[in-house]
């Protein structure tokens, strides 16, 4: 399965969508069709824990002040289920991966994987 989930208002998913060939990928708007659990456990397999996929830069994460609190994985699942903020973005599936996020590292990771596609 090759997956993209991203946010449209999101300048920079846009600007990190414009580099990469996404003709194979089905594309998924993370606010106008919300992640599904099952979706989020299948992420979640490919990674080391729900924390890999959850955004700590998000408004809502400062405004609900979740950095003084100790989160654990099951609220952090339930945050990203309940909020789609609260996932990184974009999230990249294809193959037996995830990448997610939008560091350089990672972003030259998803050029290089759709290009290989």
């Amino acid at each position: 399965m090759k997956k993209i989930y991203y946010l449209k208002t999101c300048d920079t998913c846009k600007k990190i969508m414009k580099q990469l060939d996404l003709s194979d990928f089905t594309l998924r708007e993370i606010k106008s069709e919300p992640i599904t659990e099952q979706e989020l456990i299948e992420l979640r397999n490919y990674v080391s824990s729900y924390e890999e996929l959850f955004n700590k830069r998000s408004r809502k994460y400062r405004e609900l002040n979740l950095k003084e609190k100790p989160l654990n994985e099951k609220e952090i699942k339930q945050l990203i289920l309940d909020e789609y903020t609260f996932l990184k973005r974009p999230v990249m599936l294809f193959e037996d991966q995830v990448l997610t996020g939008n560091s350089k590292k990672v972003v030259s990771e998803m050029v290089r994987a759709t290009s290989d596609s």
